[in-house]
């Protein structure tokens, strides 16, 4: 986390003070290259847990279950969110169908609007804090697919471990899968989101 918000700061500062016609005509191509690197290293982890993918077959068609409830929620929550914010419901949406990947969703909606790429990047980092902070409860009180399910695309990586600690260890193979359907999905969901909008 504190990574991120130094490269931020580091990004306001160079935009502020140090901005060139270099940067300023390269930075579309300089955000595909990151973006590329992402997807990249995403793949990297999920070959690196092959193992994972043959223990998810004693769980069926059903486990496709998980990440489709989780994005049409969090597609609903952008619906709503939209009607209390000074946004339009396509914004809205975009804005959600990060599903918790904050970097790549503020990286694609910057390249229309930084505002619009602020608010993607703060509301997902915000779905991250709160999912720190909510999973033991709901995984406690509510269930541990609802649990698998606030953690969003982030359920394969940075909060897995405390899906794992919050359930049992067999949650950790339905975590990872959700997340990797999620992560998956998010570089889908958000240009096609865009363009039905026409954002």
């Amino acid at each position: 986390m504190l990574g991120i918000c130094l490269s931020i700061i580091f990004g306001v500062i160079i935009g502020l003070f140090f901005q060139t016609p270099f940067l300023s005509n390269s930075s579309d191509t300089f955000i595909d290259l990151g973006l590329c690197l992402l997807l990249f290293f995403v793949g990297i982890d999920i070959g690196d847990n092959s193992s994972v993918f043959s223990n998810l077959k004693k769980y069926g068609k059903k486990i496709w279950l998980l990440p489709i409830s989780t994005i049409l929620g969090s597609l609903l929550g952008g619906v709503v969110g939209s009607l209390f914010l000074p946004i339009s419901i396509g914004e809205g949406l975009a804005v959600s169908s990060g599903l918790g990947w904050y970097s790549l969703s503020a990286i694609e909606l910057t390249k229309i609007s930084p505002e619009l790429g602020s608010v993607a990047f703060l509301s997902n980092v915000f779905r991250e804090v709160l999912a720190i902070l909510t999973i033991p409860l709901i995984a406690k009180s509510i269930g541990s697919f609802e649990s698998i399910s606030t953690a969003g695309a982030t359920a394969m990586d940075t909060l897995l471990p405390v899906i794992n600690k919050s359930n049992s260890s067999d949650i950790s193979v339905i975590a990872f899968f959700s997340g990797v359907v999620l992560t998956t999905s998010v570089p889908v969901l958000v240009p096609l989101i865009v363009n039905i909008f026409k954002l």
